[in-house]
């Protein structure tokens, strides 16, 4: 049901509720006055035919019958009964005190009238003389005259006014009550939305409100999520576009530092080799003094050629090339060119692949070159050297390839593990960072992830994760 259906439904059955609740107690208050005036005129009917018994009778009037009789009637707002000849003598009456006065026909007004200068017992209503002339067949007998009060009646309507008073204001609190309980029911969820609009207003696209109802507030808040999943769409795409743009810049950068750095750097190379090979010739008591010094100048020539690699790699779109490769032959052909750098720094490679490892789909260059950081990375984490042990399954339920990289060494702060695939982060003086942000990024772009577990003291391990 929407919203200004239910309010509707609400009203009407309050309306409902009230005319109903009136209606019950109109008819009981009508039911109960009847039913009182009924046994008043009982009340009236017996004393008219006391009263035509004592002017019909030869005798006396029985007193006592009188008194009894008033007995019950004074229940129902009888207070006195006198009864008068047709000469105005009061023959009887339930005040032996008037028995035998006489009073002027003339002024008895006949009918039901207010008793002058009278009041009730409390004092807070008025008596009625109900005078009646008593006729058997043509011949007027006298008359009876019944001094009431009419409070019977009179507390049954003012009981109707005030249940009907309590009544309404039941009615009313029913409705105040529920008005209260939708109140919160309807604006919280509200509330809660105007908070959350604030919060993704301020930037926080985490934000999602539950949809419990299918009123409006549940189309608005299936409307709300709608537009928050198209924000983290458009900031992703947003993200990317800046990142391409980004890339293409660093890429323009890479080309022209290609370009300025690469060729001088092979020439150094080129150069160092001739020298050396020219003074060891030229000097061979020297020897051992020129190569190592030669060889370091090599290397540190190596390490900036490699720096400038990264970089260019890094700034520029990949294009991979797919192909079926084996894991396995892929390591034996990478960790030759590692060697001889790896037994300087005292570090060995171990591998765990099984034999049954089936061929993945990947490009071989990029993996390797994924291949070169991480070993590579290891070996810097171990500068007292160690062991870095590289692992390979094949997952067949998910059917993906886990390929693990683990080393001995220092392990990454924790604080540090949410920034080591960051561009440019590094915690090395020689380094410029590009390393695991370009290999994360072959990654990705295979469709894989990588997944880091380190202990400060003891080791890291990486573990790639690429769909087969």
């Amino acid at each position: 049901m929407t919203l200004n259906t239910r309010l509707v439904m609400i009203m009407l059955t309050l309306l409902v509720i009230a005319v109903l609740t009136l209606f019950f107690l109109n008819q009981y208050s009508q039911n109960e006055m009847v039913q009182e005036i009924q046994e008043s005129s009982t009340m009236v009917t017996k004393a008219l035919q006391m009263s035509i018994e004592d002017l019909t009778s030869e005798y006396e009037p029985d007193r006592a019958r009188l008194t009894e009789y008033m007995k019950e009637a004074k229940i129902k707002g009888v207070r006195e009964i006198n009864i008068f000849s047709n000469e105005g003598e009061i023959i009887d009456s339930s005040n032996p005190a008037k028995i035998g006065k006489k009073r002027e026909i003339k002024k008895l007004e006949k009918g039901l009238k207010v008793s002058p200068g009278t009041k009730s017992d409390a004092g807070s209503s008025r008596a009625y003389d109900l005078v009646v002339p008593v006729i058997v067949g043509d011949e007027q007998l006298g008359y009876v005259q019944i001094n009431l009060l009419l409070d019977n009646i009179r507390t049954i309507q003012h009981e109707n006014f005030v249940n009907r008073v309590v009544a309404t204001s039941l009615v009313f609190l029913l409705g105040i009550s529920l008005t209260i309980f939708l109140a919160k029911r309807y604006t919280s969820p509200i509330n809660n939305l105007a908070d959350g609009v604030r919060r993704v207003a301020d930037g926080d696209l985490s934000v999602t409100f539950p949809v419990k109802t299918g009123d409006e507030i549940g189309e608005l808040a299936t409307n709300f999520n709608e537009m928050v999943e198209k924000l983290r769409e458009r900031e992703i795409l947003e993200k990317r576009l800046y990142e391409a743009e980004h890339l293409s810049r660093v890429g323009q950068l890479a080309s022209g530092i290609a370009h300025e750095i690469r060729n001088p750097l092979n020439y150094i190379s080129l150069a160092i080799d001739h020298l050396k090979s020219e003074f060891t010739a030229a000097c061979p008591d020297k020897t051992e003094r020129v190569v190592p010094i030669a060889d370091k100048i090599k290397e540190e020539v190596r390490r900036a050629n490699y720096m400038v690699v990264n970089f260019m790699n890094f700034g520029r779109p990949l294009k991979l090339r797919i192909a079926e490769i084996s894991y396995a032959e892929l390591i034996e052909k990478a960790l030759p060119l590692l060697q001889e750098k790896l037994t300087e720094q005292r570090v060995t490679v171990r591998t765990a692949i099984p034999d049954d490892l089936p061929p993945m789909r990947a490009d071989g260059e990029m993996l390797r070159n994924c291949i070169f950081n991480f070993v590579t990375n290891a070996a810097q984490a171990m500068p007292d050297g160690g062991a870095v042990t590289l692992g390979a399954t094949h997952d067949r339920e998910q059917n993906r390839f886990l390929l693990t990289f683990s080393d001995e060494g220092c392990g990454i702060r924790e604080e540090d593990l949410a920034k080591i695939f960051q561009p440019w982060y590094t915690t090395r003086e020689a380094g410029i960072g590009l390393g695991l942000a370009i290999t994360e990024r072959i990654i990705r772009e295979h469709g894989g992830e990588i997944r880091v577990a380190s202990t400060a003291g003891k080791g890291t391990t990486f573990t790639v994760v690429l769909p087969a």
